[in-house]
């Protein structure tokens, strides 16, 4: 969601700012910019669409300068325009901004400059501290000692503006008058600070680093960095200045780029019995038969107290975290509450003084599971944090955590870090388990059941085929319905989300039962079911569902086990899957399910990777 790329060096900006714009592109946009600094000129160029609308849009105008940023907008205030996109001028053109985050007092603070006189140019919230910037920079004296610290009036000006905004930012800014530095502050959206040879980057995130530098300092919260080519000053909101922490990026060109691949989503597709052995690897104690954790930070004794479990998080996140409900209190006998971050952040619920708190999110960002979290810390209880993204904000400020090692997920639909998040949650089930009362014979059989794991989501991609087929068949329909039980009802509901976040496509996951509840009414021949009928304890209930569907002329399209014979008598279409114990079976059966969401797409000419309205990291409430 919004990406901010910067440069200060020797180069020439815009080269940075432009390859570093297209690696944000992932993150979700709808309009670019950039602006430059030469010779005590401020040079914008901005547009609605995509980045190579703005690429194109440069080759027609001169753009040197050794300072700059740039920006891909995800639009919250004001339409997708040229106008509206990143970066905002002051009216006076002293300094330049890009903006991620929503500021929500905005409207106070425009009133109050449009009656000293300030014009504005766009509907955006993020030109009013711009505007505002200036208008306290302006209220400063200008003059300074040559032995006074020359970028004191800056500093000042910039803690003054920020003190008066309520809502989140991670801000960029160059200014005329100080053509040598850019000027960064964060709070509650991230900024990535990359340290070269006598130049620095900035970023949203790693990715635009890639290939310029492996020294990374992670900005925190009420803190401001004056960016030069040879330092990097700190200065925290209630501490002054403060040292800053290197860290290493652990990236490289191999996970940011396609290898081959048409799309990253087919890419991540492919990694993902990887991912299942890197979110393994280390974890499985088969002496003990259990799963061993390094970051949890908490005793056993302490975690043996755990008397309930909440889990929080959004989107696919939250699909995972009602998979790992039913594995938990199924496999370790403890009650699970899955909440919407974005709903327990307000709602207050009353919680036994025994509950731990675990927030699922994959860019570790995310911020109304931030939001969660802080508000659960605020109460007193112990958190945890589930994430993909090393030193995000949600890792940071977590009493301790479970990284996913799923590696960078470009495309904007989760596919491989939901598969981790899937498996740290069985291996969790698996951890409290042993914890309680599951028997050293049960622990050693899942152990048995997690390491075959990869060989069987590799055999599920032999799927690609048959689920191109049945996406051609049914491509022009646009409503679908997933259904899925027991620990396949989140499959099914991630499966309904895969389609419409890339294919556009109605889709609705229901627990097959609830079928006659309702949902049934919308069954006919238009409306294909998708229906994940493994070889379990409820296979002939799921089977009589599917009857129930048939009766009433709706087509079928079942995800079966190898060598199921009986659903294909009654199904239109059955895609085959590994037979696999059960509390696994939806990180199987999920594979053909994203890749029959990737071919619907293609097919209806979607923008796969790019999906319209959607973002990666969503950084705004």
């Amino acid at each position: 969601m919004c990406g901010i790329v910067g440069y200060v060096g020797p180069r020439e900006a815009v080269d940075f700012l432009l390859e570093g714009l297209r690696r944000l592109e992932y993150r979700g946009y709808d309009s670019s910019g950039v602006v430059t600094l030469e010779n005590d000129q401020l040079s914008v160029t901005k547009t609605a669409g995509r980045v190579d609308d703005l690429a194109h849009a440069l080759k027609d105008r001169s753009h040197s300068g050794n300072v700059g940023v740039g920006h891909t907008r995800w639009a919250t205030h004001g339409a997708a325009t040229d106008e509206n996109a990143h970066p905002h001028l002051d009216g006076s053109q002293v300094l330049a901004l890009v903006h991620n985050g929503v500021i929500e007092n905005f409207r106070a603070i425009k009133q109050r400059l449009l009656n000293h006189g300030c014009e504005f140019r766009s509907a955006t919230d993020s030109e009013v501290i711009a505007q505002l910037l200036a208008y306290e920079l302006e209220s400063l004296p200008k003059e300074i000692s040559a032995s006074a610290d020359p970028y004191a009036t800056l500093v000042e000006a910039v803690q003054n503006a920020l003190a008066q905004l309520q809502g989140t930012y991670g801000l960029a800014v160059v200014f005329r008058d100080w053509p040598d530095a850019i000027v960064v502050a964060r709070l509650g959206s991230p900024l990535v600070i990359g340290i070269g040879n006598g130049e620095h980057f900035i970023a949203s995130d790693g990715s635009p680093l890639v290939g310029h530098t492996e020294k990374i300092v992670y900005l925190a919260d009420h803190e401001i960095a004056v960016v030069t080519a040879n330092a990097i000053r700190v200065i925290h909101r209630d501490q002054g200045d403060v040292g800053h922490d290197i860290k290493l990026l652990k990236l490289d060109s191999t996970d940011v780029e396609l290898n081959g691949y048409a799309h990253y989503m087919l890419k991540e597709i492919y990694e993902q019995p990887e991912t299942v052995r890197n979110a393994l690897r280390g974890r499985l104690d088969r002496d003990a038969a259990t799963a061993v954790f390094g970051g949890l930070n908490m005793s056993p004794q302490q975690l043996q107290s755990v008397q309930r479990f909440v889990l929080t998080a959004c989107g696919t996140s939250w699909h995972a975290s009602l998979l790992g409900e039913y594995m938990i209190e199924a496999l370790a006998r403890i009650p699970v509450e899955v909440e919407y971050a974005s709903e327990l952040r307000y709602r207050n619920p009353p919680l036994a003084p025994n509950t731990l708190l675990f927030a699922l999110t994959q860019s570790g960002e995310t911020i109304d599971t931030l939001a969660a979290l802080r508000e659960m810390k605020r109460k007193g209880y112990p958190t945890m944090s589930i994430c993909n993204v090393v030193g995000s904000t949600i890792a940071r400020e977590a009493d301790g955590g479970i990284y996913l090692h799923a590696g960078p997920e470009i495309g904007v639909a989760s596919t491989k870090a939901f598969t981790a998040q899937c498996v740290v949650m069985a291996l969790l089930a698996l951890y409290f388990g042993r914890l309680r009362d599951l028997s050293y014979e049960a622990g050693l059989k899942i152990i048995d059941a997690l390491e075959q794991l990869p060989d069987q989501v590799k055999q599920a991609l032999q799927t690609h085929d048959e689920a191109r087929r049945v996406a051609e068949k049914y491509a022009d329909a646009n409503n679908f319905l997933y259904l899925g039980r027991l620990y396949n009802f989140p499959a099914a509901l991630e499966g309904a989300l895969k389609l419409k976040e890339i294919s556009y496509i109605h889709a609705e996951g229901y627990p097959a039962a609830e079928m006659k509840h309702g949902p049934i009414a919308l069954v006919d021949e238009h409306t294909p079911s998708v229906v994940i009928v493994p070889q379990s304890a409820v296979y002939d209930k799921v089977l009589a569902n599917v009857e129930e569907i048939k009766a009433r002329g709706g087509p079928v399209i079942a995800i079966v086990d190898d060598g199921d014979n009986r659903v294909a008598e009654i199904a239109d279409d059955i895609i085959q899957v590994p037979t696999v114990t059960d509390f696994l079976q939806p990180i199987v059966a999920n594979v053909p399910l994203q890749l029959l969401a990737y071919h619907i797409a293609l097919v209806r000419g979607c923008d796969v990777d790019k999906p319209r309205n959607l973002a990666k990291s969503v950084t705004v409430e």
